[in-house]
């Protein structure tokens, strides 16, 4: 079966945030700097877990994962959202967008199973200590990392090859600023009501299960952190889970906005809104959080990479 039944010459044309220039500009140094932030944030935190053994952990294992995520998840957007912008060509092929689809959606699946997988180490972390190394053992941690990965690759699969069966004889412009799947059901004059089916149970049971998963997780942390006779062990554990539930929140909430929502009440300008937040600004968002948050991380900062980089001036005044 050929993943495509148009030509190989068809191309879309993604209509971007906005046809200002001004605007434009203005969104192209906002998408810049939060990409730069984005790569060096993420790629931060990556080598601080490396370096500290201290946190070669089950919670810094899925933290190591999903700045990873965040990191691809921002560089299938936001590149091309930046070339595009300034070579004033929005235009992109089939197979590009289906790629560019292919990895948003993988990507996005995953970081629903990870933050899940997550809260689920928080939960054996306070609740189950004592049983803690058993519960969350190397080997599983690594299971439960694969098998989050390798479903989401498969289920991303599906959708692409899915969507780019049906025709688009309408319009091959998309109301958007890169390819994701909501658009192209607007745009498509085959019958959509069994991909949007389809769509709505693979959300549900992905980003929804998910997410009860987590809440359920939190409702037994709270339980076992308001049973603590100590205050400062109280405040301890909930400035623990703090940054995984705001990460959560922003995260789950704009997924759900997105893909669960009737195909009927479609809003382009929302959407775009959307598509940001969870595209570009969480993942710029996420290591920003957990450094500010986490006692270890920033200590790690503070008294190894400080230190490196003094040494390595030192070094190069040494030289010259």
């Amino acid at each position: 079966m050929e993943l495509f039944n148009q030509s190989s010459s068809s191309r879309f044309i993604l209509l971007g945030l906005s046809t200002v220039p001004y605007l434009e500009v203005i969104g192209f140094l906002v998408f810049l700097a939060m990409y730069l932030i984005t790569l060096s944030a993420n790629l931060l935190l990556i080598i601080v877990v490396r370096t500290n053994p201290k946190l070669q952990t089950p919670m810094y294992f899925f933290l190591t994962n999903l700045t990873f995520i965040d990191i691809c998840f921002s560089t299938t957007v936001v590149p091309k959202i930046l070339m595009s912008t300034l070579s004033k060509d929005r235009s992109i092929s089939l197979l590009e967008c289906a790629v560019q689809m292919h990895f948003h959606l993988t990507l996005g699946s995953t970081e629903c199973f990870i933050l899940a997988v997550m809260a689920y180490d928080r939960f054996a972390a306070i609740c189950k200590p004592l049983h803690y190394n058993a519960i969350m053992s190397k080997k599983i941690c690594i299971c439960l990392a694969a098998a989050s990965w390798t479903s989401s690759f498969i289920n991303s699969m599906i959708h692409v090859v899915y969507t780019f069966q049906m025709s688009f004889c309408q319009s091959h412009h998309i109301n958007h600023f890169f390819c994701e799947l909501p658009p192209f059901l607007q745009i498509s004059c085959s019958d959509t009501w069994l991909h949007e089916v389809a769509m709505y149970i693979s959300t549900g049971i992905i980003a929804s299960l998910s997410f009860f998963l987590t809440l359920i997780s939190y409702i037994h942390i709270v339980s076992t952190i308001l049973k603590m006779n100590s205050t400062y062990g109280r405040y301890k554990a909930l400035s623990t889970c703090a940054s995984h539930i705001i990460v959560v929140t922003l995260y789950f909430g704009t997924i759900m906005i997105m893909y669960l929502r009737p195909h009927s009440r479609y809003f382009p300008d929302m959407d775009r809104s959307v598509s940001v937040l969870y595209s570009a600004v969480t993942p710029m968002l996420n290591p920003i959080i957990y450094s500010v948050r986490n006692k270890d991380v920033k200590d790690t900062i503070r008294k190894n990479l400080i230190k490196d980089v003094l040494q390595l001036n030192v070094l190069l005044q040494k030289s010259d």
